[in-house]
């Protein structure tokens, strides 16, 4: 299967859905199991990211291959702006 159909998807400063089914995203799958089993909620308006989890969405994002987008506004990131987002989601400037 070809990366083609693979994504990530964030909202609310979070993760809040993605397909990688494609071998080639093993790696970044990997990171996302291990976000997973720290706990997360079903909805990511709920999610409270912990540091820890943060780190593993960028560390996911850096291995993805595929479109990375925002569900809130349909935006599409590079990885670095995934990267911001995810860190920065609600801080004042």
């Amino acid at each position: 299967m070809s990366n083609n159909d693979d994504y990530l998807l964030l909202k609310w400063g979070s993760l809040k859905g993605w397909c990688l089914e494609s071998d080639a995203n093993a790696p970044a799958l990997a990171k996302l199991h291990e976000y997973e089993e720290l706990g997360c909620s079903m909805s990511a308006m709920a999610q409270r990211d912990s540091p820890e989890q943060k780190q593993l969405l960028c560390e996911a994002i850096d291995l993805f291959r595929g479109p990375i987008s925002n569900d809130w506004d349909g935006n599409s990131y590079t990885k670095e702006q995934a990267k911001h987002y995810i860190m920065n989601y609600g801080k004042r400037d």
